[in-house]
């Protein structure tokens, strides 16, 4: 099945592509995402598997944006971020490109870094997470504060044009004050981009175990006042906030996340890296042998998830993702993009009706979460209607 969608003006959406380096040296307590220990072996598989991806799903389309997570990518030395930007400029890149990288602070060298930018890296993503260090052992981060505070004048003295800071909250023994800290902290070295997230208890981590041993506990009411926190403080002191978890200086909104939560198409490369193009949602195996053996065998490619996608579904996580975004969503807009009557957006602008007249959304061209709603959005998302 085939979703050519079109905008009014007979653009194609933008197109992200995503590649997943798995590799990190150590886990950290709070992370799910899927990982395997640096070895020369784990590399060569990892480029070779790389190389004939790429070739395999090589399509007509350009890149608007690119992201490269992990994992840690910067566990990669300067000769392999060389060879993955060459594999990347093997693709139709858009002119201008937005091209982020997420980098671990114990991981960065001026080397590094100017390998980066000449391959045409401009945004880098630090996961600096907190700077208390008894916060920092928590989370089972092995970096010290001070060795993210170089990384973060080591990214400036480069000069890529955009500078995101990953910042957690929820985390164990934070108090109020320490996350004001925290924020106060991140705003004096006036990034350019803040992600400030809760943190989640994900399964086969060491903070669940510690959460299903009742070492810790969750505690929901004192997450409001961290996300309110953010919300007041960051706009203050010139950060707009545009998603729940997410802040910006003008003209630095993470291109490649909008493109995404607009359930626009772009295409995962590496191992458990997802794709969703052409009408298809899949995951690749969270293996590397598995991922990368494959391309040298003659049957067909075969995927951990794998689902055919409709009009309506995608309709859906966009208004639902949509809804996470300060400026909200148009029924009438999404209705258009995914060629759908109006007709079957009723059950969704009852619901909206609803939580208007609860005091969650507000209404004029968009409709829009409001400041309470938004704290509400995860079971705004999963209580929303399918269309009809």
């Amino acid at each position: 099945m085939m979703l050519k969608r079109k905008e009014k003006t007979g653009e194609i959406p933008s197109l992200g592509m995503y590649i997943h380096v798995p590799f990190c040296s150590t886990t950290c307590d709070f992370c799910a995402f899927y990982q395997e220990r640096p070895s020369k072996k784990g590399f060569d598989l990892f480029f070779n598997g790389l190389e004939r991806e790429i070739e395999h799903f090589s399509q007509n389309r350009s890149f608007s944006t690119i992201f490269i997570g992990g994992g840690t990518p910067g566990l990669l030395n300067s000769e392999q971020l060389e060879r993955l930007g060459g594999l990347i400029h093997s693709q139709n890149l858009s002119d201008p490109l937005e091209w982020s990288i997420e980098i671990a602070p114990s991981e960065i060298s001026i080397e590094k870094l100017e390998t980066l930018t000449k391959a045409g890296v401009n945004r880098i993503s630090l996961g600096v997470q907190t700077f208390h260090p008894q916060l920092m052992k928590e989370l089972g981060r092995m970096h010290e504060v001070e060795t993210a505070l170089q990384a973060y004048s080591m990214i400036r003295k480069v000069g890529f044009s955009s500078v995101n800071l990953d910042l957690i909250f929820g985390i164990p023994g934070q108090t109020l004050e320490m996350w004001q800290e925290d924020l106060a902290h991140a705003v004096d070295l006036q990034p350019d981009h803040l992600s400030t997230y809760c943190l989640t208890f994900e399964e086969d981590t060491a903070l669940f175990i510690k959460l299903s041993k009742g070492k810790v506990k969750l505690d929901p009411e004192r997450e409001i006042t961290f996300y309110e926190k953010a919300w007041d403080f960051l706009p203050a002191h010139g950060y707009q906030q545009y998603e729940v978890s997410n802040f910006a200086k003008d003209g630095h909104i993470c291109q490649h996340n909008l493109n995404t939560w607009a359930m626009n198409d772009w295409i995962g490369f590496g191992p458990s890296a997802a794709t969703q193009f052409n009408g298809i949602r899949r995951k690749n195996f969270a293996n590397l042998e598995k991922w990368a053996q494959q391309w040298n065998q003659a049957k067909g490619v075969e995927f951990e998830e794998f689902e055919q996608l409709n009009a309506a579904g995608l309709a859906h996580d966009t208004i639902t993702f949509g809804l996470r975004m300060n400026r909200g969503i148009s029924l009438n807009g999404i209705a258009r993009k995914f060629d759908l009557p109006l007709a079957c957006f009723k059950p969704v602008e009852s619901f909206l009706d609803q939580l208007q007249n609860e005091g969650l959304v507000e209404k004029n061209d968009f409709w829009r979460l409001n400041k309470r709603g938004r704290i509400l959005a995860d079971a705004v998302a999963r209580e929303m209607p399918v269309l009809s």
